[in-house]
């Protein structure tokens, strides 16, 4: 089971996972335009009272009581402010999760690691919303923070840092901009059937 973001097409290369698509609510300073709020996510924990990691854990109590859950296979994604929300996941629920795969998004410092966690990071050398400069110094970050070793290629664009404490980081680099790449979707999945939660 995973969150992910709608057009990610998780569900045709996981067909027999439950996958979710919350939308976030109307939220101040994620995008504004002249209608005013538009949906979006916390991005550091107590923002919004905590609402949105509230409904993350409502979310998967009521999977919980519907379906048969593995809880060792229970990962986070998203893009842009929901890869914001997806390193707050991370820093906030690690127990709960197996693995993260944040995108176009970078780790707040008021954001803090607490427990080392398998992470794919993808993101675009173009990218002006979330600089690029800045996405390379959270892989930096989350590489020292695993104890990651130097990088081999787990594909085109694809980079893996083996850890070992058995956690490694992963990172998609591509060259374009503030876009989902859709060639990133498989490769989080590998990414992810690769990393359970240990029993």
């Amino acid at each position: 089971m995973h969150f992910a973001a709608l057009g990610m097409a998780f569900q045709t290369f996981w067909p027999e996972a439950i996958v979710v698509y919350p939308q976030g609510s109307p939220t101040a300073g994620i995008i504004m335009d002249l209608e005013g709020k538009k949906p979006g996510w916390q991005r550091e924990a107590g923002q919004e009272n905590d609402r949105d990691l509230k409904f993350v854990d409502t979310i998967l109590a009521s999977l919980r009581e519907k379906y048969s859950v593995d809880e060792n296979r229970v990962y986070a994604t998203g893009f842009s402010n929901g890869g914001l929300f997806t390193y707050l996941l991370l820093s906030q629920r690690p127990k709960v999760f197996a693995a993260f795969a944040p995108g176009g998004a970078v780790l707040l410092p008021q954001v803090k690691l607490s427990q080392p966690r398998p992470v794919f990071h993808y993101g675009g050398q173009g990218d002006r919303r979330a600089r690029f400069d800045k996405q390379q110094a959270t892989i930096d970050q989350l590489r020292k923070f695993n104890d990651c070793s130097a990088g081999e290629s787990c594909g085109v664009a694809c980079t893996v840092y083996r850890s070992a404490k058995g956690v490694p980081v992963a990172t998609f680099i591509h060259s374009g901009g503030h876009s989902y790449p859709q060639a990133v979707t498989p490769l989080i999945v590998k990414f992810f059937k690769e990393h359970p939660r240990p029993s």
